[in-house]
Formats: structure tokens, sequence, C-alpha cells
């Protein structure tokens, strides 16, 4: 019935409520027990704790202070600098007096010239010796005091390095002694070997050996390759018919056209080589041409196939000292380095293989005792020493008003006697024109871009006085002494400190005075300023030029880069043609 199956449905509701409330009981009643056991094993874990912290603070009360030191602790340390630590000849040098004017030393009072050179000095008006020309002279004439045969007490004589300001009289250092120690020769060889890394310097030098050689007999042999190479080996080598035998007995050359020598020429020979002058080492050593020295080192210890007497002086590579080494006599090679800008780099002066070698040097400031008058001490802070009589500027200013400003000290300032350095022949060709165009100056050009013999007639019109703007490439900048700079203008600044060192080192020579101005973009004046900084060059001047001084050159320089334009066309046009 109904009724019956309604009974039924609420048992079975009945039954199924008080099982639910069953399990939901022992559900709750095992989370309290499981509750309370996690409660009683961290307050006995809380306890060990306890007890172990206390036994430990109990031990280590116990125990002695430790001296171990905790790794990857990061207290504060200061940091010490650290130091350069330079070979002993580099360290302690011999210093030469900086201030020309003030030090001039009578040639008479120099020791050991020979009467026939101090007769030719005073011919060519030298009357007295610059600083460093009186300090190395000597130094030189010591080192082979006992003939060129060997050093003094029979040892091998050492190395010299000399670094000293620009124009100071570096060439005349080593020109005087080595001709002096030749004078006694008796058969022509090649004794003098001059290595300079442009044909310009290398003709300044030959010049200069010519005039001290002039009635001696020693014969001076200029190779730069502007001679054809054939004509060259006519100068170097005579075949008779006992063999080959030399006509040089200085030779003055590039490194390129050097060693084409030694590898092609039948009979050249360095194997009685004495002095070997490297003259700007620093770029000697930067521009690769570590493998020329290389070669003329390997060439002057070449062992020759003669027999005979001349085996007697054969030369071997230097070595220790035995006695068998001892037995014969041998001609020692003797290497001279000279620049403004010599390296105090070890790695690099170590690639010139120099022994015991002697640094005389003018870089230092005013602290200690030198000789028995002024206070020096070596500076490692200054690297380079400029001339004394050089005052330095530079111009900031922006890409378009360049021109003007060199115009404007050109036209409005009255410059004259100028050398313009920019960073490339192209740059150089083309501010050329553009001056040209403008009018109003006598100007010239002066690069690799040019033939030899125009470079050469170009830069004697300047020394004359007939042309006021010499616009020039770094190929000047080196070594050259051109006459007469009243200014240097850096239109394009230098990238590299010793660019700058070169520049401005055309000015202020021989103890003279002179001014270099630097043009400087706005955006180059901090790196500018900081490359001069980092050198130790403090004494350059703000000199800012205003826009005003500028406007009556304007509407004249807008008509000359029309016709520069015109010029430009009219050349890329001819050569496409």
């Amino acid at each position: 019935s109904e009724d019956d199956i309604k009974q039924e449905e609420d048992r079975s509701n009945l039954k199924n409520k008080s099982s639910k409330r069953r399990k939901e009981d022992e559900e709750t009643e095992g989370a309290e027990t499981r509750n309370k056991e996690n409660r009683e094993r961290a307050e006995g874990n809380q306890s060990t704790a306890g007890e172990l912290s206390l036994a430990a603070s109990e031990e280590g009360a116990n125990l002695p202070p430790s001296d171990l030191v905790v790794l990857g602790d990061y207290d504060s340390k200061p940091v010490q600098k650290v130091q350069p630590f330079l070979p002993q000849w580099l360290a302690q040098p011999k210093l030469v007096q900086k201030c020309i004017n003030d030090n001039l030393v009578p040639i008479k009072d120099v020791p050991g010239i020979h009467p026939r050179l101090l007769k030719k000095l005073q011919m060519n008006g030298i009357e007295s010796f610059f600083p460093v020309q009186a300090e190395v002279i000597p130094a030189i004439l010591q080192s082979a005091a006992n003939g060129y045969l060997m050093g003094q007490g029979g040892y091998r004589p050492k190395d010299i390095c000399v670094s000293a300001p620009t124009g100071s009289g570096k060439t005349l250092s080593f020109v005087i002694p080595i001709v002096q120690v030749l004078l006694g020769r008796v058969v022509c060889q090649v004794r003098a070997l001059v290595v300079l890394p442009t044909k310009e310097l290398a003709q300044q030098v030959s010049k200069v050996f010519n005039i001290y050689t002039d009635g001696t007999g020693l014969k001076v042999v200029l190779i730069t390759g502007q001679k054809s190479f054939a004509k060259e080996q006519e100068m170097l080598v005579q075949k008779k018919v006992t063999g080959y035998c030399s006509l040089a007995d200085i030779i003055v050359a590039t490194p390129g056209r050097l060693t084409d020598h030694i590898n092609q020429t039948l009979g050249f020979s360095l194997t009685q080589l004495r002095f070997l002058i490297v003259d700007e080492a620093d770029r000697m050593i930067d521009d690769m041409h570590q493998n020329c020295l290389n070669q003329i080192v390997k060439a002057a210890f070449q062992v020759e196939n003669d027999s005979g007497s001349n085996m007697l002086f054969q030369r071997t590579k230097p070595g220790p000292i035995t006695a068998a080494s001892s037995c014969y006599p041998q001609i020692p090679l003797q290497k001279l380095l000279f620049s403004a800008t010599l390296t105090q780099d070890p790695e690099k002066l170590q690639q010139l293989d120099l022994f015991q070698p002697r640094l005389f040097t003018s870089v230092y400031s005013e602290k200690k005792r030198l000789g028995g008058g002024t206070e020096t001490e070596q500076d490692t802070n200054r690297k380079y020493t400029l001339p004394e009589g050089l005052s330095q500027c530079y111009v900031p200013c922006d890409l378009n008003s360049k021109p003007l400003l060199l115009l404007h000290f050109m036209l409005t300032m009255k410059f004259t006697r100028v050398l313009c350095f920019t960073n490339s022949r192209e740059a150089s060709h083309r501010l050329f024109l553009l001056v040209q165009a403008f009018g109003g100056v006598t100007v010239a050009e002066f690069s690799s871009r040019l033939p030899p013999n125009e470079r050469k007639r170009t830069m004697k019109e300047f020394e004359q006085g007939k042309i006021q703007l010499l616009i020039s490439t770094d190929a000047t900048a080196r070594g050259i002494d051109v006459e007469g700079v009243n200014y240097v203008i850096n239109y394009d600044a230098p990238q590299f400190i010793r660019t700058y060192i070169h520049r401005v080192g055309r000015t202020a020579r021989a103890g003279k005075v002179g001014v270099a101005f630097s043009l400087v973009l706005r955006i180059q004046e901090r790196r500018f300023l900081r490359m001069l900084r980092d050198a130790g060059i403090q004494d350059i001047k703000k000199q800012p030029v205003k826009g005003n001084s500028l406007k009556p050159l304007v509407r004249k320089y807008e008509e000359a880069l029309c016709k520069l334009e015109k010029t430009v066309k009219v050349i890329e046009t001819g050569k496409k043609i």
C-alpha cells in the first residue's frame, strides 16, 4: 500500500542521515587527534633546540678565540693601487735639462770631439750644444773609445735610447759621434745604418751627414725609392774581379726600400755594421716595421762564405761571455733609438732586443735635485715633453665654421708662416682648393699625393716665405725640421696624443717661440681635453672666436664654395674620361 511505501522511505532516509553524522564525527575526531600530535611534536622540537643552543653556547664559552677568517665576508676593504714596475733603466734614467736656452753648453766644453768636427760646427754657425746633445754625444763616443771593434774594457757597448722634445737637436746627437768614430776607417764597409719612417725625414738626415762628412772620405748613401732600384744598387755595391765591394760607409734608408736591397742586391752586406740608428723609434714599432729591424739584425750576423782573413772578424750573435767567444775580436752591433714620444712600455721595447740600455730623457717634474741646481724627478704621469717656447690654444667650433676660422686667422689676425694639418690627404686637397678659391692667401698643399720633386720645391718655397699657408697631412709631422714655422693649426683634431705631440712640435723648435691652435668640434672637446690631461699636458688655453668676427667673410666664402663645387665636378669628370 502507499502508506507502507512511505514508511519504508522514511526509515531509509533516517539511516542515511545517521550514517552521514557518524562519518562526520569520526573525521572531526581524527583531525583533532592529528592536531594534538603535531602540537606535541613541535613542543618537543623547541625544547630540543633550546637544549642544543644552550649546550653550544656553553661549549663556545669554553673554546679559545679563533684566528680563522671567514671566506666570502662582505666587509668593505680599501683597494690598493697597483704600482707599475719598470726595469731599472726605465725607472732611473739619465735626466736631461728641458730648458734649452738656459742650458747651452759651448762646443769646446764637451770632451772628446775631434778638432776637424769642431771646425765644421763653427763653420755652420754652431757655437753651443743643446742639453741633449751635450749628454748623448759623449756617451756614444765613450762606447767607442777603443775603436769600433769593441766596447769599453773589451765588452759589448750598451744600447742608448733618447726621449727628448721635438726640435731639441736629436739628429746632431748621433751624426757627430758616428762621423768621428768612422774617421779612421781604412776599408769602405757599411758601418752605420740610419732607419727612418719617411722619405722627407731621411733626406733631411742624409743632408746633415753630408755636411759633416764633406772632405773626410766617408761616403753617405740615401736609399728611399726616389731613384730606380738599379741606380741605388750602383750606389751601394761595385762588382770587381775579386768580388763585390761596398761603396757606402753610412746608409740612410726607409724600411721598405732597405728590406728590398737586403733581399735582392747581390754583394750588399751588413756584416760589418757597427751602429744601427732608429729615428722615430716608436713609429717604427707601431707601424709594423719590426720585421724590417729583425731582417737588419739577421743580415748583420749572417755568416759570409768568404775565406781568408775576413773569417777572423766573423761575428756571431751575442751570448754568454766564454773563453771561446773571447778568442777573436768581434765588431759589436750597437743600437741607438731616438724619438720625441719614445714608449715606456717594456713589452714593446722588448721587441727591439736591447742590450743593457741607457735612457736619456727630459720627461720629469721639478722636485728632486738634478746635478747641483734644479730639483727634479722623473714624472710617471707626464709621458711627453713639449718645446719650452710653445703656447697651446684650442678653439671650440662646429663643422661649418672651421674653414671660416682658418681664413679669419690668415686674413683678419694676419698669421704668417702657418703649417695647417688635416687627417687625410683628401681633406688636405679639398681645403687647399677652397682657400685658393677664396683668394688673398698664398697657399700650397703637402701630402703623399704629390710627387717627391714637387714636395721638395713646395717645402723650399715655404721656408723662403713665398708661401704663407702650407696645408699638410701628417707626412710633415714626424721629425722634419721646417724652418720658420710661426703657427701650427690642427684643422682636424688629432685622434692620438703622439700625433698631437709631433704636429705641434713643428714650431717652437731649437729654443724659439711658437703657437699651436687646435680647431675642436664641440662634440670632440671633452675627449680631446681628456687625451691631453692623460698625457700630463695641462697648459692649453680655451680661445673662443665670436661669430661676429666671421660675418665679414661669409659672403665671399659662399662664393668660394660654389667655385670649389665646380672645380670638384671638373676633376671628377676628368677622372671618368
